[in-house]
């Protein structure tokens, strides 16, 4: 088939009909065998471009074709030639992760002439040079191609193999075959966002449609597939209100839904997504992600005044002095331009008499008079101010447009002489943070309108203003009274509004403003924050960290220097960043504890005196040395870490001692000793059990009693060797007043008992301690009524018959010659305890 002819830039080929395979040439190959009807085959070959989002189709009617006519061939009739078959099969499909079996047949070569197959491998990927050994083998016999494990498409997409055909003799009458086997994906990777989390912004109140960003995902499966084809949609919001965005399914672009977006409600938006492969099918691989929006500030409130009328009082002919402060309300993003306010005054101040100015720090307006008023042309002035924003103001959706918030002042002008006038009537004054006491920060003087000078004029603070500046009546120069701290009362703040009088010799007064900014000082030490520390014998270096609570420029870097000359020469100190150094001793100096003076100098030339105490402990962990502290040579004398460990191994020897003097004292009680080998090959018997499982092994056999209660023994060799007690035993039933015989070894019926003295020696002490033991259950489990509890666990001395399973009681000694093998055969965990158990 011609496919370039109908789409030459195809990157998708694919059949309708799985039993047909198209390759990229168009050579159309059957994948399984075929039979054909009398009726037509059809199928159609499918064509995509995915970038241009072309699509087509080509379709292919196959027919039977007709047998022809066997004809005798006239001298003048073409000569057919044979032709050697070919011996190139179409590429193999292998699936990603195979699970076998394996080796798992791929494809079979085959050639006329050559009996015998050798396979060479190339295979093509990303950062690969070549196949791994032994992946593929052929049979030399059958050409038969094998793979030996499953294989990682991501890893290996293809391979190509190099198959020579050769006779017995190693003659190759085939030209080389280089045969491709792809690798088919299978879907084992789930997709991943790029980002572990996007962040967005969007202003308040967009309109529904506007783009906020895009989420991105990948995977590394095949390209173009299913297994690639990604779905994305958002899983939750929070806040949990109406949903405000949405997300595009295929391309992961998230716009806004909802038109109401108030930053003044919800700041922001945290959105939980999700991308799922196989086009979003439910059984596709999935990953979740997150994604957080941030709304950002209009100008959607417009500000408006605190007070509609204000008041305020004003000498004649003051010029430049501050007679009234506004404030207005504003609900947008505070230091924005959206609330930013921008004071006007529209009616009153036709004479530009007046101006008012915004004060950045407090967003209020400052009402000044800048031309000189006179009493007697009009004792008061009416002005009428407005407000508005830096930014334009707009409009939010759904809502009327508001009126421009103005307000009205009332200006009372008072009849005064001229008094002195100061220049600025509004001054500001930056003094640094912990200047001495009487530090001069500047001067403000004031002048006579008449004169134009400033002779004699004296200055004075009004009382019930800041307490910590003065100001020279003469000169006016102004000083500190107090020592300037930020963190002490109403320093605070950092700033102070002082209005201060100028006084002439007629005793006219005027007022100016000192607004006094307290800039940040050097007023702290440096100080290392750890001082104690414990070095090992590895010597690591000790890491110091110092703090200055002042601000840049008074803190960071700081310098460290040892003081003590001694000890520079024994310590050093190596730089690690702008705060922080590394201690370290200066080659090998004796275990101890050292004091070591260390002072740390700031950015501003204030220095801290600081002591490390270092103990250099002969240890490998500080926690070997927390309770030891050693002083250098010379100092106090300490334990060492093998002094404690004697006397602690001394203590464990003398209690063992006293240990092995109470167990010999005590054993006087028992007239024979027991022997550590008393429990090989013994089971012993607990009548106070709950009934367990019944087990059925073969070499487990019941023992012959003339009583009516079993008992059980081990079979370890040609004879019964098991044994519980000896003679006449006390169980739990003979205390309550019933005899009962105690388990004994008897073979064959009664024979003659078989113990040795391990086992007399079991006996006796079993007979010494089970009627005590068991009278204390005895009495345990009965109530004060004398009645057995109902909750108290229950002796069983018939464990039952009957059961299909079968019963270690019902076991025989019919194999006595066998062996015990299977002790041999233990599993890894039941080991250990028959090697204790079991004496070799």
């Amino acid at each position: 088939v011609d496919l370039r002819e109908c789409l030459q830039s195809a990157e998708i080929i694919s059949s309708s009909d799985g039993n047909f395979k198209i390759l990229e040439d168009g050579s159309v190959y059957t994948t399984s065998a075929v039979s054909l009807s009398a009726e037509k085959k059809t199928f159609t070959i499918l064509l995509k471009d995915i970038q241009e989002h072309v699509q087509k189709k080509i379709h292919i009617s196959l027919v039977e074709e007709e047998k022809k006519t066997q004809k005798t061939r006239h001298a003048r009739d073409t000569v057919l030639k044979r032709t050697k078959r070919r011996w190139g099969p179409i590429p193999s499909v292998m699936i990603e992760n195979s699970l076998g079996p394996f080796p798992l047949q791929i494809q079979q070569v085959q050639s006329d002439t050559a009996q015998n197959y050798t396979i060479y491998y190339s295979a093509s990927g990303p950062g690969i040079d070549q196949d791994p050994k032994g992946l593929f083998y052929i049979e030399r016999e059958t050409g038969n191609i094998f793979a030996t494990r499953a294989v990682d498409r991501e890893q290996y997409p293809s391979f190509q193999i190099i198959c020579f055909a050769t006779t017995p003799d190693g003659y190759s009458p085939e030209v080389p075959l280089v045969h491709t086997i792809r690798i088919e994906d299978d879907n084992d990777n789930a997709p991943y966002f790029t980002q572990d989390l996007f962040e967005f912004s969007v202003l308040e109140n967009s309109r529904p449609g506007v783009i906020v960003g895009k989420v991105i995902a990948e995977d590394r499966d095949e390209p173009y597939t299913l297994h690639t084809t990604l779905k994305y949609r958002i899983v939750s919001q929070n806040p949990p209100v109406t949903p405000a965005f949405s997300l595009h399914g295929d391309t992961g672009v998230i716009t806004v839904l909802l038109p109401q977006l108030d930053r003044e409600l919800v700041p922001s938006y945290t959105l939980l997504v999700e991308v799922r492969d196989m086009a979003g099918q439910p059984f596709g691989l999935c990953t979740t992600g997150t994604a957080v929006i941030k709304i950002e500030d209009t100008n959607d409130n417009a500000p408006s005044f605190k007070q509609i009328q204000y008041e305020t009082r004003v000498e004649e002919n003051r010029v430049n002095v501050e007679i009234l402060r506004v404030s207005v309300v504003d609900l947008d993003e505070p230091g924005s331009p959206g609330s930013g306010a921008v004071y006007e005054i529209i009616r009153g101040n036709d004479d530009r008499s007046f101006e008012i100015t915004t004060d950045k720090n407090t967003n209020e307006g400052v009402l000044c008079v800048v031309k000189g008023l006179d009493y007697e042309s009009a004792k008061q002035r009416i002005l009428v101010i407005a407000v508005n924003n830096e930014a334009p103001y707009m409009l939010a959706p759904h809502s009327q447009q508001l009126s421009q918030s103005t307000s009205s002042v009332t200006v009372h002008v008072l009849d005064v002489d001229e008094g002195p006038v100061f220049k600025p009537c509004h001054l500001r004054l930056n003094v640094k943070e912990c200047e001495e006491i009487g530090t001069s920060i500047g001067r403000y003087l004031a002048e006579d309108p008449e004169t134009g000078n400033s002779e004699g004029i004296c200055y004075r603070i009004p009382p019930g203003q800041c307490n910590w500046i003065s100001i020279d009546e003469k000169s006016g120069e102004v000083r500190t009274v107090k020592v300037l701290d930020r963190d002490i009362g109403e320093m605070r703040r950092g700033q102070c509004n002082i209005t201060v009088l100028a006084i002439d010799r007629n005793g006219k007064t005027g007022t100016g403003t000192i607004q006094v900014f307290i800039q940040p000082g050097n007023k702290n030490y440096p100080r290392i924050l750890k001082t104690d520390y414990i070095m090992c014998r590895d010597r690591k270096p000790i890491c110091l960290t110092a703090q200055d609570g002042d601000e840049a420029p008074y803190s960071t870097p700081f310098v460290y220097r040892i003081t003590d000359r001694s000890l520079a020469s024994l310590w050093k100190i190596t730089r690690h960043n702008d705060n922080s150094v590394y201690l370290s001793p200066k080659g090998d100096i004796p275990f101890g504890t050292y004091d070591i003076p260390i002072s740390v100098i700031d950015n501003g030339g204030k220095v801290g005196e600081n002591h490390i105490k270092v103990n250099l402990c002969d240890c490998v962990t500080p926690t070997e040395c927390n309770a030891k502290v050693r002083e250098p040579s010379g100092g106090n004398v300490t334990l060492g870490v093998w002094a404690i460990l004697a006397m602690i191994l001394g203590s464990l020897l003398l209690l063992l001692i006293l240990i092995t003097i109470c167990g010999c004292c005590g054993s006087g009680v028992m007239h024979r000793h027991v022997t550590d080998d008393c429990a090989n090959h013994n089971l012993i018997i607990s009548n106070t059990e709950a009934p367990g499982e019944e087990v059925m092994d073969h070499n487990i056999i019941p023992l012959q009693n003339t009583s009516d209660q079993g008992g059980y023994g081990i079979k370890t060799g040609d004879q019964q060797t098991f044994e519980m007690v000896k003679g006449r035993g006390h169980t739990l039933e003979s205390v309550k007043g019933g005899g009962h015989q105690t388990l004994g070894s008897v073979k064959e019926g009664g024979g003659q008992t078989m113990m040795d003295t391990c086992r007399y020696s079991y006996s006796e002490w079993h007979n010494f301690t089970h009627p005590r033991l068991g009278e204390k259950v005895h009495l345990c489990r009965q109530d004060e009524e004398q009645k057995h509890s109902e909750d108290y666990l229950l002796s069983y001395n018939y464990e039952g018959k009957g059961s299909l399973a079968g019963s270690v009681g019902c076991c025989s000694d019919q194999h006595e010659e066998e062996a015990l093998d299977f002790l041999d055969q233990l599993e890894p965990k039941f080991r250990t305890l028959a090697e204790t158990c079991v004496k070799r």
